[in-house]
């Protein structure tokens, strides 16, 4: 099949003309929205980490306030659910507009999700795999030891000194800690690089902005909450140490061109545009999370290809943080190894979760695999009780968006292709079934 064609129902949306039929089908889907929008939100008075964001009109929000000692409706959230989930078979299957099926398959997929989150949130749990494939529509794959072990090596090989690998690569690591009176500045600096290379591929919305902010006591690292109408609060957690490569890490992944742009492309082009009110609201545990974390992480690498990140640290970020640039280069080719041991905290989360690792065998394989220090290490441990299988998006969810992308032409060898497709990609409802598709 040639590649234009799996682009197909992602990017050429069909009119649907004036047909009495279609345009009873296109009220029916859009009173379900609205239903969907209903149902996200009631869930979202009991669960307060099930709406990420909300920018839909106040009418469609819960008229009564939730008693905080209320039940938790279980039944019958699922119950609605299930209906909801009906309903929208019967269009995705007869229906002969392809934007209709796209997001009556969309809505649909993002239930399942409302489904195992409602019983997580009761307490019923599932095994690791089957909770992720439920939420977020896909099970990461399985890495022994060995994989670990293997990079491990590799790192020992580049690494100076002696003694553990995960030591050495910290007390290197060490050397590029940005102090707490230049956070500010150094983190704005990679802000307004990464919005740069982001507004020479994409118009963006007039008036577009974010407040960044800076927090503690929180198990993330940085967080996008999107207001709507193109506005972002940007929050980056000091509770721990920030390397010099996580100003860029970080300041992409929340803002451009990530959280910030993947909100308001959809915003601006499914929303106010065509009226798609089920993209107002983002429920946080659902397939959505997937494409928002993958993007978010594949989008640094698209911001910054090749060496440009080390080569933006060199002439910028190192010298506005007052820190020497000796080592960097080696710091950066240790990075993109530890880049291959990201999904061994996967493991530690499959573990803890499934009963199969005690909580000081994670730490140990945070540690001993991820090359965490023992506070990021506690950290991330915090992170996967309070979010569990979530933590599969960032890696996952960065390799489906890469393949995705790159098997369509989006390689390094064309970076226009790259932008045009990751663009696109972050401006239309997509599914985890389209992103792996062959």
């Amino acid at each position: 099949m040639k590649k234009i064609l799996l682009f197909a129902p992602i990017l050429f949306l069909l009119s649907c003309g004036h047909d009495p039929a279609q345009q009873q089908e296109n009220k029916k889907l859009n009173n379900l929205a609205v239903e969907y929008v209903r149902l996200g939100l009631a869930i979202g008075q009991y669960d307060s980490d099930f709406v990420d964001a909300y920018y839909g009109p106040d009418s469609l929000k819960p008229k009564q306030v939730i008693d905080k000692k209320a039940d938790f409706p279980k039944d019958s959230l699922l119950a609605n659910t299930n209906i909801l989930m009906n309903e929208l078979k019967v269009i995705s299957t007869s229906s002969k507009i392809d934007s209709n099926k796209m997001r009556a398959d969309w809505m649909i997929n993002q239930l399942v999700a409302f489904g195992r989150r409602i019983r997580i949130f009761s307490g019923e749990e599932r095994p690791f795999d089957e909770e992720s494939k439920e939420l977020f529509g896909v099970a990461a794959p399985v890495y022994d030891e060995d994989h670990f072990k293997a990079q491990i090596a590799l790192l020992d090989s580049i690494l100076p000194g002696k003694g553990r690998v995960s030591e050495r690569f910290q007390k290197l690591a060490n050397k590029f800690i940005i102090p707490k009176d230049k956070l500010e500045p150094v983190i704005k600096a990679a802000i307004a690089e990464a919005r740069k290379r982001t507004m020479a591929h994409y118009t963006l919305p007039k008036g577009e902005n974010f407040t960044l902010e800076f927090v503690t006591d929180k198990p993330w690292s940085g967080y996008n909450w999107y207001k709507g109408k193109y506005q972002s609060t940007v929050q980056i957690n000091t509770d721990l140490k920030i390397f010099i490569d996580r100003a860029i890490d970080v300041g992409s992944h929340e803002s451009y061109p990530g959280h910030h742009v993947y909100n308001m492309l959809l915003e601006k082009h499914l929303y106010n545009e065509k009226g798609w009110v089920e993209i107002s609201m983002y429920p946080l545990f659902s397939p959505q999370s997937l494409i928002a974390e993958g993007s978010a992480n594949y989008g640094i690498e698209v911001a910054f290809p090749g060496d440009d990140k080390v080569m933006f640290a060199k002439s910028v970020l190192l010298p506005l943080a007052g820190l020497d640039t000796a080592g960097i280069d080696l710091y950066f080719k240790a990075l993109a190894i530890k880049g291959e041991l990201n999904y061994a905290r996967n493991e530690a989360a499959r573990g803890l979760i499934n009963n199969t690792m005690s909580k000081d065998k994670a730490l140990n394989y945070l540690t001993k695999y991820c090359l965490m220090n023992d506070e990021t290490a506690n950290k991330s441990i915090s992170f996967i009780k309070k979010y569990r299988s979530y933590v599969i998006n960032y890696n996952y969810g960065q390799d489906m968006v890469k393949n995705y992308i790159e098997k369509n032409g989006g390689t390094a060898k064309n970076p226009a292709k790259r932008w045009e497709l990751f663009g696109k990609l972050l401006s239309n409802e997509v599914t985890t079934d389209q992103l792996l598709q062959k």
